[in-house]
């Protein structure tokens, strides 16, 4: 056989190859194996009233965390106890979250599980934003610390009742693979809008002609916040309806008449044992884990690197440094949008999971940039890793609801029960347990530097070269950790249709959702 006719041979016997391979997405070559039904999608105006949830999410979550740097900027409280007045409520969390999502759950009333809760939690959680945020000046460290913190436990209690069945109505709006994702890819466009807006906070509260100093501004920001939390906050339990009524059971809850204190204890019972059977699902520890790795590192981060910015890009000129922090912040989030359109595309073509190793690879390579882009000879370089960086956090969201919509259906084929919300609540409060950390360790790892809000610009070599070094290898070190955590995923594209089909055929197909 000739040169040219072996050549032949084995580009036929490569194409042949590459055609009928099947990869762990459960698709040949790059088709997909399953086409979304007609039945299974949802419209795009639905689209955008779930993903209103999102922007409310994102922004009460940016708010809190970003609004923050006033209690030490603005009152001069140690940067310690600011990071303890983010991590400390999340211990309330770890109980009010698994009990909202059991509570979702297990409702049957006229509007549904979700919807209800949905819309008197964002009425709720808007008015106490505002609140938390009127801080009478001339108080004590003391003072500040214990009001802040009784404050932000009953804000937190009232974003769980808006949030908890928000999420858990997004596992249930589709039964379809590919649909999931692009629901949660509108989802998390709507929601980066919130982050268009949220870099400028620092700025908006320091800036003079608007207030007269920087706890006024606070103040009359968290106003504006509230308001828009509850306008739009509403919108998902207005215009969306639920696919489920009532959640699917194994016909163990008895239907006879009982006391208060025997129904509470048999709630609390299925309570801890639903919970318990939550987190024996090995896919879904995989995907808390690596959620919680990359939003631990990014958060920490996201408010370290503002000092990051200001003390040695700008040699302590905090107008300056909250400027080019607010370019940074509303460059990341508008190239979140391009991130979310790459990753839905990647999802598509090679499977949920390698999707998620190409965004969060693509991020490390962006906070490893930080090092020589932060340069105050050139301080627009500051802008450059940003649109890589922005991959982390815009393909977390945009692939974790998906992938946690598929383990809902495989953790019911396996215990005939239906429960997004247990699994929504928990996964979530790994993402609030992942920002109190990050919050919590960012203040600690401030003090560890050496940092002195008193000496302005004036801090040491040792100080600002230790911010830098935390800013940049931290993230990098949780997102790679995220990516082997993730790395054997068994939830396939396959794997999700088979769950489905065997699921429709126990208790029949709910149909779509219907249009409100």
């Amino acid at each position: 056989m000739s040169i040219g006719s072996r050549l032949r041979a084995w580009s036929q016997l490569a194409i042949s190859a590459w055609h009928s391979r099947i990869d762990d997405s459960g698709k040949t070559g790059f088709t997909a194996q399953y086409e979304t039904a007609s039945a299974d999608r949802i419209s795009f105006p639905r689209k955008i009233a779930y993903g209103m949830g999102a922007f409310v999410n994102n922004l009460l979550a940016a708010a809190i965390g970003g609004m923050a740097i006033i209690l030490n900027l603005g009152l001069g409280m140690n940067p310690a106890l600011v990071g303890l007045l983010g991590a400390l409520p999340r211990i309330t969390d770890a109980i009010t979250d698994p009990m909202m999502g059991y509570i979702s759950d297990n409702t049957s009333s006229r509007w549904g599980r979700r919807r209800p809760y949905i819309f008197v939690g964002a009425i709720a959680a808007g008015i106490i934003f505002a609140l938390l945020w009127q801080l009478p000046e001339g108080k004590t460290e003391s003072f500040y610390f214990w009001y802040f913190l009784a404050g932000s436990i009953v804000f937190y209690l009232a974003y769980t009742v808006f949030a908890t069945p928000w999420v858990a109505l997004g596992y249930e709006l589709t039964p379809d693979y590919h649909e999931r994702t692009r629901l949660m890819g509108v989802q998390n466009f709507i929601g980066q809008l919130a982050y268009l807006v949220s870099p400028w906070f620092l700025w908006i509260m320091t800036y003079k002609p608007l207030f007269e100093n920087q706890v006024a501004g606070a103040a009359g920001l968290a106003i504006g916040i509230g308001v828009v939390t509850i306008a739009i906050g509403v919108l998902p339990a207005i215009f969306l309806r639920e696919r489920f009524v009532q959640a699917a059971s194994d016909g163990t809850i008895p239907l006879v008449r009982e006391s208060r204190l025997a129904m509470l204890k048999r709630n609390m019972a299925e309570f801890a044992k639903g919970f318990a059977t939550t987190l024996r699902s090995g896919p879904f520890r995989k995907l808390c884990v690596a959620t919680f790795l990359v939003f631990n590192g990014f958060i920490m981060i996201s408010s370290f690197q503002l000092y990051v910015i200001i003390y040695y890009v700008f040699s302590g000129d905090q107008e300056a440094g909250a400027r080019y922090g607010g370019y940074a912040g509303t460059l990341g989030a508008a190239s979140t949008f391009a991130v979310i359109f790459i990753v839905t595309m990647l999802s598509t073509r090679l499977g949920k999971r390698k999707a998620f190793f190409v965004s969060t690879g693509l991020s490390i390579v962006g906070y490893g940039l930080k090092w020589f882009c932060y340069n105050p000879d050139y301080p627009m370089l500051v802008l450059l890793p940003v649109p890589l960086m922005a991959f982390g956090l815009g393909g977390l969201f945009t692939l974790m609801g998906s992938m946690i919509a598929d383990v809902v259906d495989a953790d019911e084929l396996e215990t005939h029960q239906r429960r997004e919300g247990m699994f929504g609540s928990i996964f979530w409060w790994v993402v609030k347990l992942g920002m109190a950390a990050a919050l919590a360790a960012g203040g600690f790892l401030l003090n560890a530097t050496g940092f002195d809000v008193a000496l302005g610009g004036a801090q040491s070599a040792n100080t600002i070269f230790l911010m830098r070094l935390f800013d940049v290898v931290i993230p990098m070190v949780t997102s790679a950790i995220a990516i082997w955590a993730v790395a054997k995923y068994p939830i396939t594209e396959a794997r999700a249709r088979e769950c489905r089909e065997a699921l429709e055929a126990r208790r029949g197909n709910p149909g779509p959702a219907l249009a409100a």
